[in-house]
Parts: C-alpha cells; sequence; structure tokens
C-alpha cells in the first residue's frame, strides 16, 4: 500500500468518514448475515458430484418417477422406531407396537406405508420403520417430528429409540442448536482475553477495538456468503459456517495485532498519532495484504475438489479471510487514532521513548540461536521429523456412525442394539436401479452376497427397475464400505442391466472415495499457490522454498503428534478422509502468515546497511512477541470447535491449534531464524539483496547481544521513514 493511501484513510477528517462507511455498510450486512443459517445445505447427498454413481443413480430413481412408491425419493428420510425390554417383550409389548402403526402412518410427512413391528431372534427387541419426506430442508423438522413418534411410541418399561437417517437427522440438529452463538461468543471471549493480556490496558474493558472490527468482520463476511450461497450457488454447510466464525476472528485479529504493533512502534518515532498510524499502515500492509492473499489462494484452491462441502469451503473462508483483511486494514486504523494514544494506557507508547522488544525474551533467544544456528536447525528438523513418524498407522478412511460424536446420542444407541439383535438390516442401505428386464437377475445377485439382507422385490416404474436391501453391519462403517464394493461389482457384470448402485452406505462411500481424490489433488495446488505469493512477496526463491518446506514439516510433525492425541488421548477410531486436507490447507494457508510476518520485517531491515543475519535477529525480536500474540489468539479460537459434538470438528479444532503453537514458538522462531542465520544473504538469491555484502557476522556473544539487535534496532528505525 502506498503511503499516500495510507494517510488518506487515516487523516484527521479521513478517519470519520472510513468509520460512517462501514456504519452504513453493516446495516444491510446485519440483515444478509441473520440469514446464513437459512441457506445452509446439510444433505450429503448434495456435496457429491454428478459423477458420483450414487448421485447418479438417484437421478434415475427421481426421473424414473419410482420415488412416488416411497422408492428412494432424494429428500426421504428412513427413521426406525426401536423397541426393548430386557427379559424380552411381552405379547402385549409387541401388540401395542402394532397398534402404533396406524398412527405413525398419520404423521406429517410419512411417505409410502409404515412397516413392522419386525421381532429380533432373541424376542427383546422389536424394529418398526417409517419413512418421512418434508422436503429439500425437512431434517429442519426432524427433531419436532421425533418428538411426536416418541410420545406415540412409549410403552411403559420399554426403552424406545427413534434410529435411522430421520433420528439421525433429529439428535444431529438438536446436538448443533445453539452451537452457532456458543462458537460465536467464545471466540469472541478468548480474542478479548488474550487482548487484554497483550496490551494489560484497562481501557480494553470500555472499548475493545480489535473485538469490535472482528464483529463487523464477522458481520460482514457472513452477509456476503449468504449472498454468494443464495445467488452464486455456493454450498454452505454447518461445518463451514462454524469455521467461517473462528477463522474471520482469528485471522482478523492476527492481523489487527500485527498492525497495532507496528503502531506502537511508530507512537515512539511521532508525536502526532496520524502521522504514525500512516506509517505504521505502510509498513504493515504489505504483509498483512501477502498473508490474506495467501489464505485467500490457499482456500480457493479446494475449488477443484470433487466433494462439493469441500469446494465450498473453499470460497466461504476466502470471503472470510478477504473481508477480515479489508476491515482491520480501513475500519480498526480510523478507530484507533480516533481514540488516540490512551488506549495503551498504562503502558503508553511515548514518542521519544526505547522500543522494548529490542531487549526482550525474544532478543535473547536470537543471540541463543545465533551461536550455532547449523546446529539448531538440523536438531529441529530431526525432532519435528520424528514427529512425523506419529503418521504411521493413521487411519482416515471414515468413521462410523457410533464413533462419529463426542457425546452417546438416542439415534446411535438404537443402531447399536440393532446390530447386536440382528435388526440392522430392518433398515434401508442399499438401492440398485437397472433396466427394468435385468431386475429379478439384480435381485438374485444381491442375495448371494454376505452381509446383505431384506433384499426386495423389483420395483418397475418407467423403464428401471428398483430394488432395495439392508446391511447386518453398521452402514457408515469400514465393512459397509466393501459391501458396496461388492454389491457394484456384482450388479455391474450383469450384462445389459446399467445397475447403479446408491443408498445411505453408497453415499457416504462415494463421499470417502472423492475426498481421497481430493487430498492427491488439492495438496499440491496450495503449495504451489502459496510458494508462488511467496516468491513474488520476497522477490527471491531461496526463502519462499525454505519456507514451504518448514510449513510442510510442521504439518507433518502436527498430523503425527494429532494422530497420536487423538488415538491415545481421546480415544477416536480414526477420522475422515476429507480431514488431512482441511487440516492441510489451514496449516500451510494460516502457518505460512507467521513466516509472512517475520520474513518481511527481515527483508525490510536486510535492505538497509546491515546483514541479512543481522536483520534475522531484529526481525525476530521485533516480531516474536505479536506473532507469538497472534498465534495463540488463532489457536484458542480453533480451540473452540471442542465445543462442537462431532469428532471432526474436535479434530481439526485440535490439530489446527497445535499446529499454529507449533509454527509460531518452534518453525519460525527457531527453524526459520537458524536458516536464515546460517544461509544469510543466499535467502535473497536471485535478487539483488542476494548479492548484497554481507556486512559482518551475526552477534553470537550473549554479552553483546542485546545491545547489538539494540543498535541495529534504532538504525532501522532511523532509516526506516520512506522518503
Amino acid at each position: 500500500m502506498q503511503m499516500k493511501i495510507a494517510s488518506r484513510l487515516t487523516g484527521p477528517v479521513s478517519k470519520w468518514i472510513v468509520v460512517a462507511v462501514w456504519l452504513v455498510l453493516l446495516v444491510p450486512a446485519l440483515m444478509f448475515a441473520g440469514k446464513l443459517s437459512g441457506v445452509q445445505n446439510n444433505e450429503a447427498a448434495s456435496w457429491l458430484p454428478e459423477s458420483a454413481e450414487s448421485t447418479q443413480a438417484l437421478a434415475r430413481m427421481i426421473n424414473s418417477g419410482t420415488e412416488n412408491d416411497n422408492s428412494g425419493h432424494e429428500n426421504d428420510l428412513p427413521t426406525v422406531v426401536v423397541y426393548q425390554r430386557e427379559g424380552g417383550l411381552t405379547p402385549a409389548d409387541l401388540q401395542t407396537a402394532k397398534a402404533h402403526i396406524a398412527r405413525l402412518q398419520t404423521l406429517q410427512g410419512v411417505s409410502g406405508p409404515v412397516n413392522g413391528p419386525q421381532v429380533s431372534p432373541d424376542a427383546t427387541v422389536a424394529a418398526t420403520t417409517v419413512t418421512f419426506n418434508m422436503g429439500a430442508r425437512g431434517w429442519e423438522n426432524m427433531p419436532d417430528t421425533v418428538k411426536q413418534v416418541k410420545d406415540i411410541v412409549a410403552i411403559e418399561g420399554v426403552k424406545t429409540y427413534i434410529t435411522g437417517q430421520g433420528g439421525q437427522a433429529a439428535d444431529s440438529a438438536e446436538a448443533f442448536s445453539g452451537l452457532d452463538s456458543t462458537l460465536l461468543f467464545g471466540a469472541a471471549a478468548v480474542v478479548f482475553l488474550v487482548l487484554l493480556i497483550v496490551y494489560r490496558s484497562p481501557f480494553l474493558l470500555i472499548l475493545p477495538l480489535p473485538l469490535i472490527a472482528a464483529g463487523v468482520a464477522l458481520c460482514s463476511a457472513q452477509a456476503v456468503v449468504y449472498l454468494a450461497a443464495r445467488y452464486a450457488d455456493v454450498t454452505v454447510n454447518g461445518q463451514s459456517q462454524g469455521i467461517l466464525t473462528v477463522l474471520v476472528f482469528g485471522a482478523g485479529t492476527d492481523y489487527a495485532l500485527l498492525l497495532v504493533a507496528r503502531y506502537r512502534e511508530e507512537l515512539r518515532r511521532h508525536q502526532d498519532r496520524h502521522e504514525a498510524m500512516a506509517f505504521a499502515l505502510h509498513r504493515a500492509a504489505p504483509a498483512i495484504l501477502a498473508s490474506a492473499a495467501t489464505v485467500v489462494l490457499g482456500m480457493l484452491c479446494l475449488l477443484a475438489a470433487e466433494l462439493n462441502s469441500t469446494s465450498g469451503l473453499g470460497p466461504v473462508a476466502a470471503i472470510g479471510v478477504g473481508v477480515g483483511m479489508l476491515v482491520m486494514i480501513t475500519l480498526l486504523p480510523a478507530l484507533f487514532v480516533i481514540v488516540g494514544r490512551w488506549f495503551f494506557a498504562p503502558f503508553t507508547p511515548t514518542y521519544g521513548s526505547e522500543e522494548p522488544s529490542t531487549h526482550g525474551l525474544w532478543s535473547r533467544l536470537g543471540s541463543w540461536v545465533a551461536r550455532r544456528p547449523r546446529v539448531v536447525w538440523i536438531t529441529t528438523t530431526t525432532v519435528l521429523a520424528a514427529c512425523c513418524l506419529g503418521l504411521l498407522g493413521l487411519n482416515a478412511n471414515g468413521l462410523s456412525t457410533e464413533d462419529s460424536y463426542t457425546t452417546e446420542l438416542s439415534s446411535v444407541t438404537g443402531q447399536k442394539v440393532l446390530r447386536e439383535h440382528g435388526l440392522m438390516g430392518n433398515a434401508v442401505n442399499v438401492e440398485v436401479i437397472s433396466n427394468a428386464a435385468s431386475g429379478p437377475a439384480v435381485a438374485d445377485a444381491l442375495r448371494t452376497l454376505p452381509g446383505i439382507v431384506g433384499v426386495s422385490q423389483p420395483n418397475v416404474r418407467g423403464g428401471d427397475s428398483f430394488i432395495q436391501a439392508g446391511m447386518t453391519v453398521d452402514p457408515s462403517s469400514p465393512e459397509a464400505f466393501e459391501i458396496v464394493e461388492q454389491v457394484r461389482s456384482a450388479v455391474h457384470a450383469i450384462p445389459d442391466a446399467n445397475a447403479q448402485v446408491g443408498g445411505g452406505s453408497a453415499l457416504m462411500f462415494d463421499v470417502e472415495t472423492a475426498s481421497k481424490r481430493d487430498n492427491q489433488v488439492v495438496i499440491p495446488l496450495v503449495l504451489l499457490a502459496v510458494l508462488l505469493v511467496l516468491m513474488a512477496l520476497l522477490r527471491a526463491v531461496v526463502a519462499p522454498l525454505l519456507l514451504i518446506a518448514t510449513v510442510v514439516l510442521s504439518f507433518g510433525a502436527t498430523l503425527g503428534l494429532s494422530h497420536l492425541l487423538f488415538t491415545h488421548v481421546f480415544g477416536f477410531q480414526g477420522m475422515d478422509a476429507s480431514l488431512p486436507l482441511l487440516i492441510f490447507v489451514f496449516l500451510v494457508a494460516l502457518g505460512i502468515d507467521y513466516n509472512i510476518f517475520l520474513m518481511t520485517r527481515v527483508r525490510e531491515e536486510a535492505q538497509h546497511h546491515h546483514s541479512t543475519p543481522q536483520a534475522a535477529l531484529v526481525g525476530l525480536a521485533a516480531t516474536g512477541g505479536v506473532i507469538t500474540s497472534a498465534g495463540l489468539v488463532l489457536a484458542c479460537t480453533f480451540l473452540m470447535l471442542l465445543t462442537m459434538p462431532l469428532v471432526s470438528f474436535v479434530q481439526v479444532g485440535v490439530a489446527v491449534a497445535l499446529g499454529v503453537m507449533l509454527d509460531t514458538l518452534i518453525v519460525r522462531s527457531v527453524l526459520v531464524t537458524a536458516l536464515t542465520l546460517d544461509v544469510g544473504r543466499f535467502m535473497w538469491w536471485p535478487s539483488a539483496l542476494g548479492r548484497k555484502d554481507a556486512g559482518g557476522p551475526a552477534v553470537v556473544e550473549s554479552t553483546s547481544a542485546n545491545s547489538t539487535v539494540s543498535a541495529v534496532a534504532a538504525t532501522s528505525a532511523s532509516s526506516s521513514e520512506p522518503s
């Protein structure tokens, strides 16, 4: 950003104009942001591309009209009522369960006949199946519908569970109710607490300016995302909306911390606060813009994903970071210059006072690393590589329904009861559509397969034959996916049948398959995008390559350590196939931020009359505190995902928080600094800066390190005024 633009944004008059513009924009933003939950699409079927076999099978069912016969409409929610009495169901229990059928049939949204009750071999459990269809967003009504079902099927002394897709939809809706506000207020509280620790100012209690700006950013981002979902066909679900909240608060506060830290520096060099903010914005904006560009490009790489939920997250996250950056370089500077220096009281940065970072913790760490930088980076790399060994045995092949939640849900308990008592096949998990003439052959092929039960008679409509079947295993388990593959192999082998396999298990299997493909395609694209941004920012080749290598190493170590935590501490049984990609994108796109903050400052210092190794010490001393604070904010906001009842949310939150702290405390402060000290001016090859005379070795004596860094910082301060 040019100095002239920075001055115009923070001038005595223009600051009021900037605030007024954002206040005007905030009015429609509040209106649209409140509608975001209304455009969520949490249906798994909508996540798959048209090329998936389960998607094609569903389209054929709709086109052939078989959905009119309760044969797999896209909005059907098969629901199973489970009755269980210890010691066995009595004849009176079964008679009452049969009487329930007529009442269940009258409920709003029931599609097709209610079937049951089917009794287990040990006569302790019975199951009745009812299918609901209440439109494209019918799952939102399932909590109320399930309550009505529970009132109808209650029998004294009998435990009842509502499971199947309908029961799971109801439990999920109730589990997630209110969590948007939990995430919002939790993230805001975390940001506020960290800011209070960083600035130690009581005025933050009265005017939490960074938090106000983050709130404006989130509201504005949600409004833009709503418009994108409403008019640009962007897929938004509960996962992407939750991540949007923590991402805007985390990344936005990062940018705020970087800007405010530079503003505090400039207040010591300029008497006029408007001038100080103009210089701070001029100096900090390139790093903020490069950081935001890196994240935005990294997130937009998700558009190459086949899985619509993953590709939809790309523009949602990119919008959040982009809007957050815009707010932090326009509204936040205006707010700070309106308030004045007193905001930082009692630790007010007065004009002409000494910059405390020149003799703090990060200055001492730099002098320690400078003693033997090669030994430090080799040792650090070895330790991180050893952490990568935790990836051995990583199970990223999906989670069964029973393992997907952090709390015990009634629908999950009901599914366990069905499986334990041999009634899993009561739920429809497999749907096969083929040419009408091939229907009998397809049904015969299904009956010969292990794990398949309850094969229906072919239902012929519109030239197609439709067949349903159940499974004896958890429909979302790896065993179910193996059965889907066997079913597809068997029916595809029938000559001229043109058979396609869909249903819940096939849909989840296709989701896992698409996720694994996305991992192989998107990860290289993200690395390439980040590398290009770094090359453009640093005008070098060596430094970007080394930075990319450190972040990839950090990702491997993070995932390895996370796997050990998930397995031995949390007791999780695995993770979804899509999670390594999401964790990678967040860690690479966000983790590179801190390297950008550090290396842009190092390059700025190296452009003056001192060497790259000395610039590395100054850069670490100047940015260490703010980067660590920013990392802490981002880590804590992602940890708010632990409030979500889904294992996948918890895994993303823990892994990203762990990776961010690893980046800030180890990779950026120790590994990157040691590499810069060892490689020296060749970090900037092939630019002219890489050919600059080294100007002497970095300071290595602990007794003189602080004074030398202080001297370099003072030189930098006097020469940092743009001409």
